[in-house]
C-alpha cells in the first residue's frame, strides 16, 4: 500500500514522535489557549459510525467556550467502512473522521489515508504525550496520522456488593479465583462467573484467555510467523491458554449451560444480566460495559438495588490477569479540508488528559491516556504491572490467526475438542 503502519515499540522512536509532535507531559496538562481570535467564524463536521455521539456533542459544547462563533456537528454514515473513502472526496467531505486500528494493511483504505493530515507535524502543533505510547500507531515514514479517542479490553465486571457483603476480595490470579469461587459457590451463587457463550472476541472464553494467549505469544515472537501462516506445529503456543481454560470450564467457577441459557448476545443480555444482582463476576469487555451506565433505569432490579461494580482483568494467569490496550476509535484530519486550521485546532483541543479522559467518562469507554483513576469503574486497571500490561499490536497477529485461537476456545470450551485435539487442528479448526 502507498502508506503502511506500524505499531511503536522501541522507546526510542516513540521518544522521537511524542517530541516531534506533542511537546512534554507537561505541556500536555496545560489550560487550552486558543490559536485565533475568539470571534473567528467556521464549520466543521466530524463522520463516524456510531449512530449517535454524545460524548463528542458535549466536547462541542466545550469548545464553543473558546469560540463561540463556530458550528460542529456530527454525521453517522451508513456502512461507514465502505463509504469513508468516498466522502472524503464527495460534495461536502468530512473535516475530521473516525478511523479504525483494523485499518492498518487493508489496501481498500489506501485512499482514506492518503488523505490524513500529518498530526505529528510540528507545525500542527498537537501534543498527544497524554495517550499512552502504546497506543500510537505510525506509518512506515514516522507519520501519525490517527490518535486514539477511546480504547477497550477483556475482562470483567465485579459486583463490588456482593464481595463486600461475604466478605471477599476480588480474585488476582488464578489460584485466588478458584479459591473465591468455591466459597461462593458455598454461599449459594450458582454460578459465580458467568458470560455469553458467543464466538466473538465478547465470547465470554475469549475474555478469559485470550489476554494470556496474547502475552505467551508475545513472549515467543519468534513463532508469530508460523501461527500466520497456520503452520500445524505452532498450534502447541495454544497449550497454557486452552488448559487453563480447560480446567476452569471443568472448575465449580462457571455453569456454562447457564450461561447459555441466561444469556444469548454478548451485549444487552450480558449488561442486564448482570444488573439483576446475583453474579458476582461476568465476563465482558470494556465496548458492552461501555453501554451499562444508560441500562442502569433499564433495569428493575437494579434501579430497585443498585450495587457498585466495576471492571477488573480476568485472572487467568498464575501470576495475575493480563490487560490489552485495545483501540476502539481514532479520529483522522482530512488534509483536504477547507477549513484545515480549524480542524486541527479542534484536535488539539481535544487532545489532552482533561478532554480525553471527559470523554471516555461520558461513553464509558477505557480512556487512552494513562489517567486510569479518572474513571472509577475502571480504575483498578491502574494496578496491573506494566510487564502485563501490552498493545494488541504487539503480538503481531493476523486476524485469520486471531480467529482460530478463538475457534479453539470455542471448541474446548463447550466440549467439542479436547485441548490436544484443538492444538493438532490449529489452522483447520471450524470456525462458526
Amino acid at each position: 500500500m502507498k502508506k503502511t503502519f506500524r505499531t511503536l515499540f522501541s522507546l526510542s522512536m516513540v521518544v522521537m514522535l511524542l517530541l516531534q509532535g506533542c511537546g512534554s507531559a507537561k505541556k500536555a496538562d496545560a489550560p487550552f489557549e486558543p490559536k485565533y481570535d475568539k470571534d473567528t467564524e467556521f464549520s466543521l463536521t466530524v463522520a463516524g459510525s456510531y449512530s449517535n455521539f454524545e460524548s463528542l456533542e458535549a466536547e462541542f459544547e466545550r469548545f464553543y467556550e473558546y469560540y463561540p462563533n463556530a458550528s460542529l456537528q456530527y454525521v453517522s454514515l451508513d456502512d461507514y467502512n465502505n463509504t469513508i473513502s468516498s466522502a472524503l472526496v464527495g460534495s461536502e467531505p468530512p473535516d475530521i473522521f473516525t478511523t479504525k486500528s483494523s485499518m492498518i494493511g487493508d489496501e481498500k483504505y489506501d485512499d482514506m489515508f492518503d488523505a490524513c493530515e500529518v498530526l505529528s507535524d510540528s507545525s500542527v502543533d498537537i501534543d498527544y504525550s497524554c495517550i499512552r505510547s502504546s497506543l500510537i500507531r505510525a506509518t512506515d515514514a514516522g507519520d501519525v496520522v490517527m490518535l486514539p479517542i477511546f480504547t477497550t479490553s477483556y475482562g470483567m465486571l465485579v459486583n463490588m456488593d456482593i464481595f463486600e457483603k461475604e466478605g471477599l476480595k476480588v480474585p488476582t490470579n488464578y489460584k485466588e479465583l478458584v479459591s473465591v469461587c468455591e466459597k461462593l459457590k458455598s454461599a449459594g451463587y450458582e454460578s459465580p462467573v458467568m458470560g455469553a457463550d458467543r464466538f466473538s472476541g465478547s465470547g465470554l472464553f475469549n475474555c478469559f484467555v485470550y489476554p494470556m494467549y496474547a502475552y505467551n505469544v508475545i513472549q515467543n515472537s519468534d513463532k508469530v510467523n508460523a501461527l500466520n501462516n497456520f503452520e500445524p506445529s505452532s498450534g502447541e503456543l495454544m497449550r497454557p491458554a486452552l488448559e487453563r481454560l480447560d480446567e476452569f470450564v471443568k472448575s465449580d467457577c462457571i455453569d456454562v449451560a447457564k450461561c447459555q441459557e441466561e444469556i444469548t448476545d454478548e451485549y444487552e443480555q450480558v449488561i442486564m444480566r448482570f444488573f439483576e444482582g446475583d453474579v458476582p463476576m461476568m465476563f465482558a469487555a470494556g465496548d458492552t460495559v461501555s453501554g451499562t451506565a444508560k441500562r442502569e433505569s433499564k433495569s428493575d432490579a437494579f434501579s430497585a438495588n443498585p450495587f457498585k461494580y466495576k471492571f477488573f482483568t480476568a485472572p487467568a494467569g498464575d501470576d495475575g490477569g493480563y490487560f490489552i490496550n485495545s483501540i476502539s476509535i481514532c479520529f483522522s484530519v482530512n488534509k483536504n479540508s477547507k477549513n484545515l486550521d480549524m480542524a486541527n485546532e479542534f484536535m488539539r483541543f481535544l487532545i489532552s488528559r482533561k478532554e480525553l479522559n471527559n470523554m471516555a467518562g461520558l461513553k464509558r469507554l477505557i480512556t487512552p491516556t494513562d489517567d486510569f483513576s479518572a474513571d472509577e469503574i475502571y480504575s483498578a486497571i491502574a494496578d496491573i504491572p506494566d510487564k502485563r500490561s501490552f498493545s494488541d499490536k504487539e503480538t503481531g497477529l493476523l486476524d485469520p490467526a486471531v480467529r482460530q485461537f478463538r475457534a479453539a476456545i470455542y471448541a474446548v470450551g463447550n466440549g467439542t475438542m479436547t485441548v490436544d485435539e484443538a492444538i493438532a487442528a490449529y489452522g483447520s479448526i471450524p470456525e462458526e
